[in-house]
């Protein structure tokens, strides 16, 4: 199957490298264009390529013509006859229609930068933003000068740096998610909108009138303009006079594009035009272009509405836009959902450009659908659709809109009153839609699914769904409504042979088997999947599959423990209930178990065949399973290249590339794995009652596989998991996301966290780390339930008034302990007293229902004093980041101000600490805590101030989930590429992996997450490569997309960013790198705080590009800071430790610092000789150089005496000699990565000293600075090496080393 997939997509990359140039003839100036094409485009692209030109823009109705014959539009150019190298095609303009004139003049608009700043119910403020290009260029960030340090200060000089001023332990200003003001555009047209005298009347829709419109030219002229089916002209209609046929005088002005006919009526048009492009191009193309594809990022803090960033410029177009886009009748917006969604999935698939054509649909389409469903839920939150069972409940009510079935995820009609309730029925809808997610990422023929999606608005949960034919059909009374699976709970069962093959294949990919169920006459019935799951033959003949949200068993052990009351405790809390019983295994998890099964097995038959091979039991096991895990279409987790660390943040352990060499070597000798079967019954646990004993035996079984697979999350993968981050194996997460994916890769529920937070309790700083990590996620988790029951039954204007009140006391009850909820009184009276519990709501009540929710639903218990270990700033943003908030960009102040604590971070907090970059206590640190406090308008007055006001929430916007599969055919080609790679085959690896980065360009669109993951990968490949500029390029392009379809602060856009740098760094650009890697940095505070796990080797890797710099003295500061963060995260003994006071002391030599670089080394000496053995690489070579740098030592030493003594006899220009030479050094910090001691620094820089009698000729530059001492050359070298008893002086000038004695003297002293 790889194989065949592998050959398809190395000739289709054959095939589409076969680009060509085309030239395409145009009507009007400049009459030509080329554009280039490959033979798998379509005119469709050539369109867009032409639309994207400047020098094009002006045409938007068109087709392309062959001689004199229309090229169509979805055909590939390869299967055009004539469409060859050098080929003419021409351009011909259409006659408009009434929606192309609407759309051409929406287009014209934003082109021209008339359109204004826009409303929108979905997209929030500073939607899809990016900040690379203020990053890049910091003359214009003055964000950067929040983080330590003026810029314009060090940018004035010429011996700074980017990392000039960084403080690591000060907080960072959310300021640095701002983007700096930014000068008006050129201005084009002054307004450009519908004119009143839209639209045509009737007898002159049939003359071919479309529709009028109203423009003033930057001179003060105003021209009323027709859109006709040939173009659009100016008329003779005033604002109070209608007469919209062509004005003829002075002259008749006509054009086929409205860009050209203002270009005739405008003097200054054409210029500011120009201009305006120049503007928009100093911007990368990236950061500009319209997210069409996927729903672009929120920022949680956006700029406040009072600055230029957010002012809201008046638009009279504004509100025509809604008639522009979808018309009078609103008839363009209306979809048939679910008829587009199966037509797609029964697109043609056979070749790859087949099924490159539809995924791309498919990609649009869900796209397209989730923005569609986000603002029917907006529109239906707030009241204004009305419901279809307007006399039932609110909970129960039922909506349509554009065609999309809503309901709420609350238990409305009592479905789940046996599992939970609203709870269980809030569970089940998201898990609905990761089950309708998997399917669709399955892919099985002829098994249809509805569109489905989830969105969490203002504390509510609506599901959209496609409307389904004939889900609403009433059937006859011996009908069942539903044909497969459980109809009215577990009472009745239907079966239907039609769906058994469907669902069949549903199992076997979601490895759970076939099984007997009982209905309630006790009548056995055979069911493929869960009972739960239903089968629905619709009126249009498809077979949909729904209710996806039980696809995997039940966690057994897990409602045995905490489902069950305890009748015998007394008290209240260990009787406290779990929410609801819909607790299941995930399906990562049952996948995990499936794997270790099958080496289970492997190791069995290898035993039995007692076959005798160089590979072990254990990597046949692995080998086999790789080839099952090809074979079912999975793919490898990417592991990253980057400096920073050497693997995602995603908890999943790197793969070695060995497995064509492992295949290669098993080839003749594989294990058999077809008698392999295992799979788990789904339906354990809930309820089913077997009747025969053949039955009761077989239900035990399952039940015991069903319990082993709960006991080995429990007794495997969660220690497995602990134990990882606690060695350092896999890559710490930075935020709640990033954990929760960590997570779910590695099977684990989010229920877990309590588990994982107690496994924490011993004092060891990775796992602390760990640990507030996951209390953090749950104290966030626990507020959103919290305020969303605030929220439920609240009229949604007071919603903004809700959450800062809750917000006020999580947070910034230490600032005002008696907070106020803030609530229009007058606004007030027009809804009554329901919902407005909020207001009672004090900081010790909501703490208290914070602990009783985390206990709940984590079974894990928060200390007494949990809120004085919360870190304000990232719980702020975790919690907005759940609940979709957007939040005014100011520093929040969570203490009362005082001097020692700036920005109002309390003092007793880890994050008050003043230290510079070498961890140590800073005095420039103190003397600029009093420019970083409070604005005198924020400081408090008499009254108590509150931290939050509801004017502080400037947008809510909706949380969406989605079930949108990923590109099965671009991870293919993706992976091909890889493996190509592996296989040494470089040349061709490269153009496949070109060739998978087109098709996700083509799939997804350039703006997706998706492709920026890509970027990501295939930077770090190219890097690998040796191809740096490519990689820089890949990596840039990643940071933007990441930043607008992910976040600006995200962790995979700091991984990014610090990719980038490290690239920027390699291609010789280091004080940009620097730039880049200063911004992560920041953001990495805001997001996680001060002294990551992580970021000692990012540290590390600053120090070492002002080493490139020649910047020894920050150099070495840096290198002390990443020793301080190494020193808490690993301890004082560990070799991570002794690997960075190795470095520590070749950048103390070259900042001429001779004693505290020898006394480095003895330390880093003493460590690996205790760690690693006195025959260890790394302690030999720590010994070698210990021995250099003290002979180093005493030559300086020997040498300032010999200056004093010249400078007493007055011979000042005598030069010394140096009896050192010098050298590159060797590249130390990489061969301890390899080592795998510290993983991922950069090399030393070669200006390092030297080992084997060299040393750098920086350390003995300037040795006339160095301070002169009295003292003898015995005395002095007694001093450097540290000894108190007296050595013979002869001992000094024999040629025995004394460098390896000196540790163990000094081990034993310590000792």
């Amino acid at each position: 199957m790889l194989s065949s997939t592998q050959d398809e997509i190395q000739d289709e990359a054959d095939i589409s490298l076969d680009t060509f140039q085309v030239t395409v003839k145009l009507p009007h100036h400049p009459y030509k264009t080329q554009t280039i094409v490959a033979t798998s485009d379509q005119a469709q692209d050539i369109r867009q390529s032409i639309i994207d030109v400047p020098h094009t823009f002006q045409y938007s109705c068109f087709h392309l013509e062959l001689n004199g014959k229309r090229i169509p539009e979805f055909v590939d150019l390869g299967e055009i006859s004539g469409i060859v190298a050098d080929a003419e095609v021409t351009l011909v303009e259409d006659p408009y229609t009434e929606k192309d004139a609407r759309l051409h003049v929406i287009r014209v608009r934003d082109l021209i930068g008339a359109a204004g700043d826009r409303t929108d119910l979905v997209r929030g403020v500073s939607s899809g933003l990016s900040l690379h290009d203020h990053v890049a260029n910091p003359q214009e960030n003055v964000s950067m000068t929040t983080c330590g340090g003026s810029n314009e200060a060090r940018t004035n000089r010429s011996d700074t740096h980017a990392m000039s001023g960084f403080n690591l332990e000060e907080p960072s200003s959310i300021d640095i998610l701002m983007p700096p003001p930014e000068k008006n555009p050129p201005r084009c047209i002054k307004t450009v909108f519908v004119s009143p005298w839209s639209p045509p009347p009737y007898h002159l829709r049939s003359k071919g009138h479309l529709l009028y419109l109203v423009v003033t030219t930057n001179e003060g002229e105003q021209f009323h303009i027709t859109s006709h089916v040939t173009g659009f002209f100016v008329n003779k209609s005033s604002n109070n006079k209608f007469d919209p046929f062509p004005k003829t005088t002075p002259s008749l002005v006509h054009a086929h594009s409205l860009l050209t006919l203002l270009s005739r009526i405008s003097v200054s048009f054409e210029s500011q035009f120009k201009a305006l492009q120049q503007f928009l191009g100093n911007r990368d193309p990236l950061s500009t272009f319209q997210i069409s594809n996927a729903l672009p990022s929120e920022p949680w803090v956006v700029p406040q509405s009072s600055t230029s960033l957010s002012a809201h410029s008046p638009d009279i177009c504004r509100s025509q836009e809604t008639y522009l886009v979808s018309g009078a009748e609103n008839t363009d917006t209306l979809r048939d959902w679910n008829e587009e969604f199966q037509t797609t999935r029964e697109l043609p698939r056979e070749t790859v450009q087949d099924r490159v054509f539809r995924e791309r649909v498919t990609s649009k389409l869900f796209a397209d659908y989730n923005e569609a469903a986000a603002q029917g839920a907006i529109l239906i939150v707030r009241g204004e659709v009305t419901p279809l069972n307007p006399t039932e409940p609110r909970d129960a009510q039922i909506f349509v809109y554009n065609n999309i079935f809503y309901s709420f995820g609350l238990d409305g009609v009592g479905t789940f009153a046996d599992e939970g309730g609203d709870e269980a029925a809030r569970v089940a809808t998201g898990k609905d839609v990761s089950g309708v997610k998997m399917v669709n990422q399955l892919d099985i023929q002829d098994l249809s699914t509805p569109g489905t999606a989830i969105i969490d608005y203002v504390g509510r949960r609506i599901v959209a769904q496609s409307i389904v034919p004939g889900i609403f059909k009433q059937r006859e009374p011996t009908e069942h409504q539903i044909d497969y699976g459980g109809v009215e709970g577990k009472d009745v069962i239907a079966e239907n042979e039609a769906f058994v093959p469907l669902f069949k294949k549903l199992s076997e990919a979601l490895r759970v088997k076939k099984h007997p169920v009982w209905d309630k006459d006790g009548k056995r019935h055979e069911l493929e999947g869960s009972i739960e799951t239903k089968g629905l033959l619709g009126t249009d003949g498809r077979k949909y599959v729904l209710d996806l949200y039980r696809v995997t068993p039940l966690d057994v052990l897990w409602l045995e423990q905490y489902c069950e009351l305890e009748k015998d405790s007394e008290s209240a809390k260990d009787n406290a209930k779990y929410p609801h019983t819909m607790a299941t295994l995930r399906p990562e998890l049952v996948d995990i178990y499936w794997r270790m099964k099958l080496r289970e097995y492997i190791k069995s038959e290898v035993a039995k065949s007692n076959e005798s091979g160089e590979a072990s039991a254990e990597d046949r096991s692995k080998e086999i399973e790789n080839g099952a895990d090809h074979e079912n279409g999975a793919t490898k987790e990417e592991t990253s290249t980057n400096g920073q660390v050497a693997k995602m943040s995603n908890g999943v352990k790197p793969q070695d590339d060995e497995a064509a060499e492992a295949k290669k070597a098993l080839e003749s000798d594989r294990v058999d794995v077809s008698g392999f079967q295992y799979a788990l019954n789904p339906d354990i646990a809930t309820g089913q009652q077997p009747v025969t004993e053949e039955d009761k035996g077989q239900w035990a079984k399952d039940e015991v596989e069903v319990r082993a697979a709960s006991r080995y999350l429990t007794d495997e993968i969660l220690p497995g998991l602990v134990a990882d981050l606690q060695e350092g194996d896999i890559g710490f997460p930075m935020d709640g996301q990033s954990l929760s994916v960590m997570l779910h890769k590695r099977g684990i529920n989010i229920r877990y966290l309590g588990k994982i937070a107690q496994m924490c309790e011993m004092p060891q700083p990775r796992l602390e780390a760990l640990k507030e990590l996951a209390i953090q996620e749950m104290v966030s988790r626990a507020f959103k339930h919290v305020v969303s029951q605030y929220l439920r039954n609240l009229p949604t204007p007071f919603s903004t008034s809700c959450i800062a009140h809750s917000l006020n006391c999580l947070l910034g009850f230490r600032l005002c302990s008696s907070p106020k909820a803030e609530a229009d009184s007058e606004m007030r009276t027009l809804y009554g007293e329901e919902g407005f519990e909020f207001e009672k709501a004090t900081p010790h009540s909501v703490h208290d229902s914070l602990k009783s929710q985390v206990y709940l639903r984590y079974r894990y218990e928060l200390p007494l004093s949990w809120f004085d270990s919360i870190k304000p700033t990232q719980m702020l943003r975790e919690v907005s980041l759940k609940l979709g908030l957007q939040m005014a960009a100011k520093d929040y102040q969570f203490t009362p101000a005082s001097p020692s604590a700036p920005n109002g971070v309390s003092p007793d907090s880890d994050d008050s600490a003043s230290l510079s970059v070498a961890g140590q206590p800073s005095k420039k640190g103190k003397k600029k805590k009093k420019p970083n406090a409070p604005n005198p308008q924020d400081s408090p007055t008499s009254d108590p101030r509150q931290t939050f006001h509801a004017d502080d929430i400037l947008n809510i916007v909706p949380v969406v989930g989605d079930s949108a599969p990923r590109s099965v055919l671009a991870e293919e080609a993706l992976e091909t590429g890889r493996l190509s790679i592996a296989q040494n085959n470089k040349e061709l690896g490269q153009e496949l992996l070109l060739e998978s980065l087109s098709l996700h360009e083509q799939i997804y669109g350039i703006l997706h997450a998706e492709v920026a993951r890509v970027y990501y990968q295939l930077s770090s490949i190219f890097y690998g490569l040796g191809d740096k500029a490519i990689a820089v390029e890949l990596a840039r392009k990643a940071v933007i997309v990441f930043e607008r379809t992910v976040g600006l602060d995200s962790n995979e856009t700091i991984l990014a960013y610090l990719n980038l740098g490290l690239f920027e760094h390699a291609n010789n650009n280091t004080r940009l790198a620097l730039t880049y890697i200063r911004h992560a940095l920041s953001l990495w505070k805001l997001i996680y705080g001060s002294n990551h796990p992580d970021s000692i080797t990012t540290l590390n890797n600053v120090a070492v590009m002002l080493q490139h710099l020649k910047m020894y003295h920050d150099s070495r500061i840096w290198f002390e800071a990443s020793l301080h963060v190494c020193q808490k995260v690993s301890g004082e003994q560990s070799v991570n430790t002794a690997t960075l006071l190795f470095q520590l002391a070749q950048a103390l030599a070259l900042d001429q610092d001779s004693k505290g670089a020898v006394a480095r080394m003895r330390e880093a000496y003493t460590i690996f000789n205790a760690e690693l053995g006195p025959n260890d690489r790394n302690t030999k070579e720590a010994e070698n150089w210990l021995d250099q740098l003290t002979q180093n030592a005493v030559s300086i030493a020997k040498h300032a005496k010999d200056v004093q003594a010249r400078k007493m006899r007055r011979f000042h220009n005598f030069a010394p000699r140096v009896g050192m030479s010098t050298r590159q050094s060797a590249r130390v910090g990489q061969q301890t990565a390899t080592n795998g001691i510290v993983g991922g620094p950069l090399p030393m820089d070669e200006t390092t000293v030297g080992m084997n009698g060299t040393s750098s000729r920086a350390v003995l530059d300037g040795q006339t600075g160095v301070r002169l001492d009295e003292r003898s050359v015995e005395e002095l070298l007694k001093y450097i090496e540290g000894g108190d008893a007296a050595r013979g002086s002869s001992n000094s000038g024999s040629n025995r080393t004394a460098g390896p004695q000196n540790p163990r003297r000094r081990q034993q002293r310590r000792t």
